[in-house]
């Protein structure tokens, strides 16, 4: 394996999503991974709904919920995104790292509840309204989570090295091999083993 192959592999800044598909996946994508850090230092995370607007992520839980009072706490946290269930395809994600703002105020709810009804509708509530008056209890509260630091990843280029990688680990250990037309090879015989176009190319001697 080249020190260039290697060396790409290693540095994750080959793989970042552009500014446009970034926007792209955080507008297409209904859901995230939310992460908190509980009293005893344990990241804990769930999967919950979530509006972008403004340059931040926001959600909505009850105050009455553990996360809630870990984030009062400590309102370090971040959200995980994937594109897995959209039509960009999987293996596209993006991580906000920041803190949270909680808010009850009523000018946030009247704003976030119908842009959130418009995403979970029809489930729970089958229809824009009813969910509107499905999230309007006394005790909810808002998420604001404003990033401070942003690792986004696309996997194409990743996967196409791990499948060059995967092969030449194959030409290595596949011994007696055989050949395409299944032929054993014999004593200084070569199989050339192809991967994608550009890939690393390995031969068994």
């Amino acid at each position: 394996m080249s020190d260039d192959a290697m060396q790409g592999y290693e540095d994750v800044t080959l793989y970042e999503l552009s500014d446009e598909r970034e926007k792209e996946l955080i507008e297409k994508q209904i859901e995230c991974n939310f992460v908190w850090t509980n009293k005893d230092g344990h990241g804990l995370g769930v999967i919950m709904n979530y509006v972008a607007r403004d340059g931040a992520i926001w959600l909505t839980a009850t105050s009455q919920r553990a996360r809630i009072k870990a984030l009062r706490r400590d309102p370090r946290a971040s959200v995980v995104i994937s594109s897995m269930g959209t039509d960009m395809g999987p293996g596209k994600t993006v991580t906000y790292k920041g803190r949270v703002v909680i808010h009850d105020d009523q000018a946030t709810k009247d704003w976030f509840y119908p842009a959130m009804a418009e995403i979970i509708s029809p489930y729970p509530a089958p229809t824009v309204e009813a969910a509107i008056q499905h999230l309007d209890t006394p005790l909810r509260v808002v998420l604001q989570l404003v990033p401070e630091k942003t690792i986004d990843f696309l996997s194409k280029r990743k996967k196409a090295f791990l499948v060059s990688a995967v092969l030449l680990l194959i030409s290595v250990i596949a011994i007696p091999a055989i050949d395409p037309r299944g032929v054993e090879l014999a004593g200084g015989d070569s199989l050339i083993i192809k991967s994608e176009p550009n890939l690393t190319e390995a031969s068994l001697k």
